[in-house]
């Protein structure tokens, strides 16, 4: 469902829910010693750490098994240049190093596919849709962040996508947002929310059930409290109000609870989700997996598993990178938000996006 996309937990453990996205710490010994200092959790840059812990030999095959963990699809190559400008950024001098802002379109997926995801809830037809969608965007000199979830059911114009086989979706006005990764994958996704933000996406990155739970279990479970008691049969998932460690199945189940808290709507389990973000980023910054190769390894290969990327960020070398890139940001300086929404006139189980709100949101993360 998600990817931990920040930086570093402040030192005394707090700060705002962090969004989703890849992680990494790359540039060798400058990466290797800020997750020393306990300053953050890379997990792809601790995976780096691990590697030089497990010597040249096994480094070499755990390096290439976790890259070719990572699944790619070539967002820019299929959208071309009808799509938002970037905004243009100039590299400081002797910058090793990205600086520039950065949106990233994190998604979690309820893939259908695989035994294990099935058994995760993902259903029996091969399909799947966007369970969670989170716009990660970094400021310029990459120190603080802002992630906005966008509610899946928010109706939008949905524009034509194309498709690997050469032909296109059909645009459709008033569409469930989700739909169009389960018409078009996430090249459809990302066009549509460039369509809805005018905001551009730089990169993308996707988890689905099976990666996040792979991954919590991994971290040895996370704690959360809960304020009112869940009994959800959709998500399986039936809790008192109060403190409870979860492991992977039971954490996944929380972040797809909607109908077990508040009204039901899908607002409830985005505060769900991003409670559930925090949690686990304050289970990370707790573990030094460094004195451990093993559960490093084990770390790692369940982060780049179930993992699917744009091109640009599709091998561990660049997702290291990309995690370096953002060793001066602390969960204290991440701040999330929900896309302004209000109930749609002709449909009250669905929403719009709340004007102009939505708009200088939006305007403000170009």
């Amino acid at each position: 469902m998600f990817l931990l996309v920040t930086g570093h937990q402040g030192s005394d453990g707090t700060g705002d829910t962090e969004g989703a996205g890849s992680d990494g710490g790359g540039a060798g010994g400058a990466g290797i010693r800020s997750g020393r200092r306990a300053r953050g959790l890379k997990i792809t840059g601790l995976s780096l750490a691990g590697l030089l812990l497990l010597g040249a030999g096994a480094a070499g095959w755990v390096y290439w098994q976790l890259d070719d963990n990572i699944s790619s699809v070539d967002i820019n190559g299929a959208l071309g240049d009808d799509r938002p400008a970037r905004p243009l950024s100039t590299p400081s001098a002797g910058e090793t190093l990205p600086t520039g802002s950065l949106n990233v379109l994190v998604l979690g997926s309820d893939s259908r596919s695989g035994d294990e995801n099935r058994e995760l809830g993902g259903g029996e037809d091969g399909s799947a849709r966007s369970d969670t969608a989170m716009v990660v965007h970094l400021d310029a000199g990459r120190t603080a962040a802002t992630v906005v979830s966008i509610p899946r059911d928010t109706l939008v114009d949905r524009p034509s996508c194309p498709l690997p086989d050469g032909e296109s979706t059909r645009p459709a006005s008033g569409a469930m947002f989700n739909s169009a990764y389960e018409v078009g994958g996430p090249v459809c996704a990302v066009k549509t929310v460039e369509a809805l933000t005018d905001v551009r996406m730089d990169h993308y990155v996707e988890i689905d059930f099976a990666g996040f739970a792979r991954l919590v279990d991994a971290l040895g479970g996370v704690t959360v409290t809960t304020e009112e008691d869940i009994d959800d049969d959709r998500s399986h998932l039936t809790l008192e109000a109060g403190t409870h460690h979860l492991d992977g199945t039971d954490a996944l189940a929380l972040a797809r609870t909607r109908y077990g808290v508040g009204d039901g709507g899908d607002l409830g389990r985005i505060e769900l989700q991003q409670q559930l973000v925090k949690a686990l980023l304050e289970q990370v910054a707790r573990q030094n997996l460094l004195t451990s190769p093993a559960r490093l390894y084990e770390v790692a290969d369940a982060a780049t598993d179930s993992l699917t990327t744009d091109t640009g960020l599709d091998s561990l070398g660049e997702l290291t990178r990309f995690g370096q890139s953002l060793q001066e940001l602390t969960s204290a300086r991440v701040t999330t938000v929900t896309m302004p929404v209000v109930p749609a006139p002709w449909d009250r189980n669905r929403v719009v996006a709340r004007e102009p709100e939505a708009g200088e949101l939006w305007a403000s993360l170009r």
